[in-house]
């Protein structure tokens, strides 16, 4: 277990030291000292790189114990098979999530938020949420645009019925909703199924 846990934090620490002078993103040290309290932080756009990152931070949690694990989400969304992946891990794993939203919770990121049952759904008082269809830059031969168009119709179906079935809304509701940027305050969020609780402390964290 040492062993284990002495490879993550070098993996970490060689990472986040790269990513900090390139992103600003956390020392390495910090993040190891997220990780020892079960805590997870998803800040900025989601990608190849980030995915892999929370991914490792999940498994690898989760083959400590099966402890509670808190993750942060402050997020323009990004990447839609990152988000993907990490929403799916989230289910996957057999430690309880918990989802706490700070700042914006927005497109991929908002799948991300869904991954887990309403009630460890949280939230600090400012922040928004976004959801919307997914989109993409088409380029090169017509039947290769025609295929990634088509591509996208599919990831934008798909992505409606994971909200639809995450908030009780209709799928007719939700596909006219993602249409457009479509923003929500946390009482708009909470009255459309994506919020569960809007917290003011740490303490309010119970699941």
């Amino acid at each position: 277990m040492t062993i284990i846990q002495n490879s993550l934090s070098s993996h970490l620490d060689n990472d986040d030291d790269e990513d900090e002078k390139t992103a600003g993103a956390l020392p390495g040290a910090m993040m190891t000292k997220f990780l020892e309290a079960r805590t997870i932080m998803i800040f900025g756009g989601v990608d190849q790189k980030l995915a892999e990152r929370v991914s490792t931070q999940l498994l690898y949690l989760d083959h400590l114990n099966n402890d509670p694990i808190k993750i942060f989400v402050n997020s323009p969304g990004g990447h839609v098979e990152s988000g993907d992946t990490i929403h799916d891990l989230i289910s996957y794993i057999s430690s309880p999530v918990a989802v706490i939203g700070t700042g914006w919770v927005a497109s991929i990121a908002t799948h991300i938020f869904l991954g887990v049952a309403p009630e460890r759904r949280f939230c600090l008082p400012n922040t928004r949420f976004l959801i919307h269809q997914p989109s993409g830059g088409s380029r090169g031969k017509a039947s290769d645009i025609a295929i990634q168009a088509e591509e996208i119709v599919k990831m934008r179906t798909r992505i409606a019925e994971k909200i639809a079935e995450a908030t009780g809304q209709s799928l007719e509701r939700v596909l006219k909703d993602i249409d457009r940027d479509y923003w929500m305050s946390t009482t708009e969020a909470k009255e459309y199924g994506i919020l569960g609780t809007v917290i003011n402390s740490a303490s309010e964290v119970k699941f």
